[in-house]
């Protein structure tokens, strides 16, 4: 199977020039800056701005942003989103198909595999700045296992990074722990 069997892909909103930020507009837009495919998106750090034309592009919880431009494409899950909100015209909008036995969190995990990764990479055009065109990416091959495996897999990635999260956080304690020696040893014989 194909991504375009079981989704809708679409181009962020296109905006002329940068996006500027302008104060009380009630709109944002989600930019590269914002997104991390570990994270998702910060909303905290998304501006608003202004934006031009009838809408039909707001974002929704599920919606899966693509990085497409640059020498890491990698997906990052909306979640928590806030109303009237665009994805900036750097991301390719994956949304799954009503009715599809596809989660958009499993989705997520299959798009930054190795495997995934690698076709991105053998399919990336560009001299300066590689980018992914949407034809390349709505031919992605994607697997598909039953809704239960997918839950599984889901699941399993959550656990894996909260282990790793938890690792970080280990190694800044014992960071912390050993300047607190080297401190206290510098007073001792100083």
């Amino acid at each position: 199977m194909n991504l375009i069997d079981a989704t809708t892909v679409t181009v962020g909103h296109p905006f002329r020039g940068s996006i500027k930020e302008v104060p009380d507009t009630g709109y944002r837009a989600v930019q590269m800056k914002n997104v991390t495919p570990e994270q998702g998106v910060d909303w905290s750090s998304v501006a608003e701005t202004e934006v031009s034309g009838r809408r039909t592009d707001w974002l929704c919880d599920g919606d899966i942003l693509f990085a497409a431009r640059g020498s890491r494409n990698y997906a990052a899950l909306v979640e928590n989103c806030p109303e009237q909100v665009v994805a900036a015209p750097h991301f390719f909008v994956i949304r799954v198909k009503p009715g599809e036995p596809l989660l958009p969190e499993y989705l997520v995990w299959f798009l930054n595999q190795a495997p995934t990764s690698r076709y991105f990479r053998r399919e990336a055009e560009g001299t300066r700045t590689l980018s992914i065109r949407r034809s390349v990416l709505e031919n992605t091959p994607i697997a598909v296992p039953p809704l239960g495996k997918q839950q599984q897999i889901v699941g399993l990635h959550a656990t894996l990074r909260r282990e790793q999260q938890i690792a970080k956080q280990l190694v800044r304690n014992g960071e912390t722990m050993m300047d607190a020696i080297a401190i206290d040893l510098l007073n001792r014989h100083s």
